[in-house]
């Protein structure tokens, strides 16, 4: 049952007695990390987004760097992805000493604009990281035509979009890489934790060794076969995975529906509202961002609803203007004009799948105020 609050919270995880017991039991059992939690985790994950191949890790970042190491990334090449993103996005391709290259969005849907992804490859570009940005899916269509064309390899981050589809399949089934995210603002949770989708066997193993420091299956506990990682998923977080993927469709329903509560109590304030699901994309609600008209003073309406006891969060800062990419690669404000301008305007919203009705009125009424 959900309970109004006096300070609405951004997110919250749902918990019930019964991720509490999964826990507890692995808890009883002794076998914490390597034991059979894991692979029964990763099992109902494949299953429930349609691939045939699952490696839970240590977090959504850990997988999206093995998804680089997989394609074969290194020093001297470029990867392309989003600048309105998560920093994981770009840093995976720097910690294999590669080049994070930044293509602009599309000022609606916020993923990567497919022609400007076109106009980003050089003899260097190596790969490209498509983000499915706040659940909804990216051109996959168009990106991956355009890696067939260059020769490029296609990494999903899907860290934010559990449950998405994308012209009738969910995210994961469609034969890439896909890398995915359970931190516990996400459409689920396993505490931190990730995990790499894939069709490819031959992957799968690859990823399974680098997870685990190199270690071959036929090797013993000491001996390596390849330099590794450790970006292992322990047992307890599996376990509490498997709760929540049990009960992922009626997490996935609710999300959905507080959205469609907000669609209704914010359909006549002066905000941009996310963007619907149409024949070839269903969102998959992972947070609820709103765009502010051009001029509104975003941080002044950030704290008039904090005064009211109402969290928010400017959602996103665009990743070339953080500090460190500054300082590394000399990029600047006016290179990537759309993103900056989301990055400008965008802000969240308290948002998860047991947000009271009485809260979202709350949200809407401060939002209102504040934007007037």
């Amino acid at each position: 049952m959900s309970i109004a609050t006096d300070r609405i919270n951004l997110s919250a995880p749902w918990i019930d007695e019964r991720d509490e017991e999964l826990v507890l039991e692995v808890l009883r059992s002794g076998w914490l990390s390597l034991g059979p939690t894991g692979p029964r985790f990763e099992s109902m994950l494949a299953d429930a987004v349609g691939a045939p191949y699952c490696a839970a890790v240590s977090s959504g970042t850990a997988g999206l760097h093995l998804c680089m190491r997989i394609a074969g990334v290194g020093p001297g090449d470029e990867v392309i992805t989003s600048p309105y993103s998560f920093v994981a996005s770009a840093n995976c391709a720097i910690y294999e000493g590669a080049t994070p290259v930044f293509a602009d969005i599309d000022p609606h849907t916020f993923n990567l604009d497919p022609a400007a992804v076109e106009a980003a490859i050089t003899p260097r570009t190596k790969a490209i990281v498509a983000v499915d940005i706040f659940g909804y899916p990216a051109e996959y269509d168009e990106l991956l035509a355009i890696c067939e064309r260059h020769g490029l390899v296609l990494v999903e981050d899907s860290c934010e979009a559990l449950g998405a589809e994308y012209k009738g399949r969910r995210l994961g089934s469609h034969g890439h890489l896909a890398a995915w995210a359970f931190y516990p603002n996400k459409q689920m949770t396993t505490g931190e934790g990730g995990a790499v989708t894939t069709a490819s066997e031959e992957q799968h193993e690859l990823l399974v060794s680098l997870r685990n420091q190199g270690r071959l299956e036929t090797s013993s506990w000491l001996q390596h076969g390849r330099l590794g990682f450790n970006y292992r998923l322990d047992d307890l977080s599996a376990a509490l995975g498997i709760g929540q993927l049990e009960k992922l469709d009626r997490m996935l329903e609710a999300r959905r529906a507080v959205a469609a509560t907000y669609g209704e109590l914010l359909a006549g304030i002066d905000v941009e509202l996310p963007l619907a699901d149409d024949a070839d994309h269903v969102r998959s609600w992972f947070v609820y961002v709103v765009k502010l008209p051009a001029g509104v003073d975003r941080n002044a309406v950030m704290a008039r609803l904090s005064a009211d006891g109402i969290a928010t969060a400017p959602y996103l800062p665009s990743i070339h203007l953080q500090s460190y990419m500054r300082e590394l690669y000399g990029f600047r404000e006016g290179m990537m004009p759309v993103s900056e301008d989301c990055s400008d305007r965008t802000m969240a919203l308290p948002f998860h799948a047991r947000l009271p009705r009485e809260d979202q009125e709350r949200v809407a009424d401060a939002l209102a105020r504040a934007v007037g």
